[in-house]
């Protein structure tokens, strides 16, 4: 049978969808690209670091040469083994509900999309391995079933190898939809090469996804969820090159990013914005920064209302004004409190407590806090708690605004002790700081608003200066969508997850 037997999937109406159902493949066919290696290559990294990342680059061109001269499915089986053997199943799941959906909603195909958004019921075939794409499937394009590849397991860790039926190409593909499906024929099949034949023919309509490199994936606004929260340290999508160049970075990169940290935790802070800008760290001061407040004269510091993007802004804060400004934390790590050249003071969550913590504090000089409670990656503001709001009608927004290109500076799932050298392991890191106008006295709760309403103000505030969307998710809603907890778990190898001001 070939390809050319179906037409492309161009030529397939979108309209009255409602009660049909649509079996696609994944690599190639919902999504643009038909190499699976990046995302094999993200699990590789998150779950088993550096070293089996290097071997699955090592193993991946063996493994395409078994693709083309020997079998797709002996080729893919190889992918599988060299990353997922030995791995515990739980930290994949986690991964591919944490890091992959972002990765995979920015490369939706668009004509596949529209077809396959436009159907009632929705499955996917795909080779890879269920445990790896169903998260994201599910949760976010709202697929009905999933027929992925299974993988073999030996007490809770993977054996590289696959189970029940094997890798899901060819025959086997068609195989598993007449086992989901018996008799009934799904009303549309979408495919994009010749091992998808086999199902594609099972089903009443079939059309072919054809490739089209200079096609530009779905935009973020026409998906029916978009990834808000994500982990992960890669930056960008881990192409076999992009890996290479990852894996020769990070010997470079971590004596680099040590060198950085030390320059902001020993130079003394006005030097710190020069010594940055030398060692290739970039510090944009925009707005006008108010002076520091006069002890002598009994004035109150001023508290600085920030975005909160890395545990690092209030250093960047401190970079831009010249001066160290203390920050209020929930938690961070103690080697993060060890190497900050800026005080750090943690919260009890007791409100009265902390309450009359920062009042003592703003009486001492300013201060520094990031109502947010912790960090979004996306063009978004979470919920801002409103307690700073109560407690002086001296407030600044900080519009922050920061830029990697390599590695992100934050994580849910893993040690945030590693956060700063993540971020400065990135060859040219950025942070934007821009000063926002003071609060007028009229707007504050001195003047008879509420602690709610300043703080929607603030954030509607640096939301507009950012471009950034205002939403109502709180810590608890990140910790629940990437780590399966409410981020109020204190575990001494992970502390830092309840991150807020630095």
């Amino acid at each position: 049978m070939a390809i050319n037997t179906f037409p492309t999937v161009e030529n397939c109406a979108s309209i009255g969808r409602e009660k049909d159902t649509v079996v696609a493949d994944m690599d190639g066919t919902l999504l643009r690209g038909r190499s699976s290696f990046p995302y094999f290559a993200l699990v590789a990294f998150e779950v088993g670091g550096v070293l089996r990342l290097f071997f699955l680059l090592l193993v991946s061109p063996f493994a395409g040469l078994i693709y083309y001269f020997i079998s797709e499915s002996a080729g893919i089986q190889v992918l599988i083994f060299a990353t997922f053997v030995g791995m515990k199943v739980s930290d994949i799941k986690s991964v591919a509900r944490a890091v992959l959906p972002k990765f995979y909603s920015a490369d939706l195909h668009p004509e596949t999309w529209r077809v396959f958004s436009s159907c009632g019921k929705r499955c996917v075939l795909t080779a890879n391995p269920g445990v790896m794409v169903e998260p994201f499937l599910r949760d976010f394009l709202g697929a009905d079933m999933v027929l992925g590849t299974e993988i073999g397991t030996f007490k809770g860790r993977a054996t590289g190898f696959v189970g029940g039926r094997g890798v899901l190409v060819g025959k086997n593909k068609a195989e598993a939809l007449t086992e989901a499906f018996g008799k009934t024929k799904p009303d549309i099949g979408l495919g994009d090469r010749r091992t998808d034949l086999p199902f594609m023919a099972n089903c009443k309509e079939s059309y072919i996804v054809p490739r089209k490199p200079e096609m530009k994936a779905v935009t973020i606004d026409k998906l029916p969820k978009p990834v808000i929260f994500h982990d992960g340290r890669l930056v960008q999508k881990p192409t076999p090159i992009m890996a290479l160049l990852t894996i020769l970075w990070i010997p470079i990169g971590f004596p680099l990013a040590c060198l950085r940290i030390a320059a902001g935790a020993l130079l003394p802070m006005p030097l710190v914005y020069y010594a940055f800008r030398a060692l290739g760290v970039r510090v944009t001061v925009k707005g006008n920064p108010p002076p520091p407040a006069k002890k002598s004269t009994g004035q109150s510091g001023v508290l600085f209302i920030c975005s909160h993007r890395t545990l690092l802004d209030p250093i960047f804060l401190s970079t831009a004004l010249g001066r160290p400004i203390p920050a209020v934390t929930y938690s961070v790590s103690r080697l993060s409190e060890i190497i900050s050249p800026i005080k750090t003071v943690r919260l009890s969550r007791d409100r009265a407590k902390d309450a009359s913590m920062i009042k003592k504090l703003l009486e001492e000089g300013d201060l520094a806090i990031c109502p947010e409670g912790t960090t979004c990656r996306e063009p978004f503001l979470l919920r801002f708690s409103a307690l700073f709001a109560e407690l002086t009608d001296q407030l600044v927004p900080v519009a922050m605004v920061n830029r990697m290109t390599m590695f992100h500076g934050t994580t849910a799932r893993g040690w945030k002790g590693m956060d700063p050298f993540y971020f400065f392991m990135n060859p040219s890191p950025a942070y934007e700081v821009t000063f926002l106008n003071k609060l007028p006295v009229e707007l504050t709760c001195s003047s008879g608003k509420s602690s709610h309403e300043v703080a929607n103000y603030i954030q509607r505030t640096i939301a507009a200066t950012l471009s950034y969307e205002c939403t109502s998710f709180t810590r608890k809603d990140k910790y629940r969508a990437l780590a399966g907890n409410d981020g109020t778990v204190v575990d001494k190898s992970k502390m830092g997850n309840k991150v807020m001001g630095c």
